[in-house]
């Protein structure tokens, strides 16, 4: 897939903002901590399939219990055209679970993944040095059904992008609009987490320290280690968690020849693997990480696994 274009783009503070997904207001963190949970369910690349997001979550509903968390590992949209569909159902999904008794707001961390990435960059290519450039590639990366499902289009978003900085701003604006009218969207995209992890110490079934973890030397565990740690793609090992940056879309190959536990993880799990191919297993489960990509979107299967808290697997099955 190779690196994006320079972007150059004010969102990162921007986006960190979280709003209210069907009444549950997000604290805006950069990462999500699940503290000590009974399980966790993590749900693989969807990429805007939303008839196999429904078989996967019928699973997951009839075994879902209070105590457990539910994991998004990102790239719910791109490649599939069914983008709204896919959206509606995450938060159909997502109000039924909270309904039952003794569930949290926080107990359902959606990650951003590539594609969500880029999708919130295009909704900002204004402010890009090379817009065109940039536009361009993010079309051959698998955006361009996303941009179809909210009323753009990729001949008028080249041209306003040939018209200069305030007809693509206009451009860009209608499609935020296009966003902000469908209810719950808007509040989902803004509520994305770069990572999740398990460790945290919990108060009343809540994550006690829901912020990203400080310091270099943090292990991810209130008890010296063992927990499971989340992401969209990649990881570079040689940074912090907080200092990943890119790395959690972009580092995936760095993520595949992991060989010692990252900062005391003792797994850690990913949702995409970009170079998937019906030729590769797409599930792949070693001893340090897990990849539970079956190709959704792609001529694929959506994979979905649970885990407990120090990362053990406890069931993984395809839709």
């Amino acid at each position: 897939m190779g690196l994006p274009p320079r972007l150059d783009l004010p969102g990162r503070q921007a986006n960190r903002h979280a709003g209210s997904i069907v009444g549950a207001v997000e604290d805006g963190s950069r990462f999500a901590s699940l503290g000590r949970p009974r399980r966790v369910w993590a749900i693989g690349a969807i990429h805007a399939e939303p008839d196999r997001l429904d078989v996967i979550h019928h699973a997951v509903g009839q075994r879902f219990r209070p105590g457990d968390r539910l994991v998004y590992l990102g790239n719910m949209i791109g490649f599939g055209a069914r983008v709204v569909e896919t959206i509606d159902r995450l938060l159909a999904f997502r109000i039924a679970l909270l309904a039952l008794p003794g569930m949290f707001a926080s107990d359902i961390v959606y990650l951003r993944g590539q594609q969500e990435e880029m999708w919130q960059k295009l909704l900002q290519l204004h402010f890009a040095p090379d817009p065109r450039t940039v536009l361009d590639w993010m079309l051959r990366q698998g955006v361009a059904p996303t941009l179809a499902a909210y009323g753009g289009n990729p001949d008028a978003g080249m041209a306003a992008a040939r018209g200069g900085a305030v007809m693509l701003g206009r451009w860009t604006r209608e499609l935020r609009q296009a966003v902000a009218a469908r209810p719950g969207h808007e509040a989902l995209f803004n509520a994305l987490r770069r990572a999740a992890y398990t460790g945290g110490a919990a108060v009343n079934g809540e994550a006690a320290n829901d912020g990203a973890p400080d310091g270099a030397d943090w292990t991810g565990s209130s008890r010296g280690g063992g927990s499971l740690l989340l992401v969209n793609s990649g990881i570079d090992p040689r940074r912090p968690l907080t200092g990943q940056g890119d790395a959690f879309w972009w580092g995936s190959a760095a993520f595949a020849r992991l060989e010692q536990p990252y900062r005391g993880f003792r797994r850690l799990v990913r949702g995409y693997d970009p170079v998937w191919s019906p030729e590769s297993p797409g599930v792949d489960v070693g001893p340090l990480t897990v990849t539970l990509d079956g190709g959704c979107g792609r001529g694929g299967y959506l994979v979905c696994a649970c885990f407990d808290s120090f990362g053990e697997m406890l069931d993984l099955f395809q839709a």
